[in-house]
């Protein structure tokens, strides 16, 4: 039970401002056979998408304090350019390293349609980590 604790913290922290390496420790639990992959599933994805909604919630804050765009780093004003070019389907991409949390702080900032936002963040978190625990099944 602790094992699952600690996936959902690190893929909650994973997907926060700080690094993390939740594949890694979902690779490692499915790895060993002794947890059920769904519920591995369920967790890190669970974990990681709540991270993501937190990094949304931020980007509304900075929104109402500090409107102008140009006060972001260029990381944030790319990922805004991307969503506003793109539109909400890049938060799929909400996974990838660096710029995946820009991406949420992003539709934050732009106050995106939330649940369509929750549900395309999920389903991208999701696919990452079918494919993570694909790989070491």
């Amino acid at each position: 039970m602790l094992a699952y604790w600690e996936l959902f913290v690190s893929a909650f922290i994973s997907s926060t401002v700080l690094p993390g390496g939740s594949e890694a420790v979902l690779a490692y639990l499915v790895s060993t056979g002794r947890y059920r992959i769904e519920i591995l599933l369920l967790t890190a994805t669970l974990g990681n998408t709540l991270g993501a909604m937190t990094t949304w919630g931020f980007g509304m804050l900075a929104a109402k304090k500090f409107p102008l765009a140009a006060s972001l780093s260029k990381e944030k004003q790319k990922a805004l350019a991307l969503i506003e070019s793109k539109g909400l389907w890049i938060l799929f991409f909400s996974w990838l390293p660096v710029i995946g949390d820009a991406f949420c702080f992003a539709g934050g900032w732009l106050r995106l349609p939330l649940t369509a936002a929750f549900l395309i963040i999920l389903s991208g978190k999701f696919s990452r980590y079918l494919v993570v625990a694909g790989l070491f099944v």
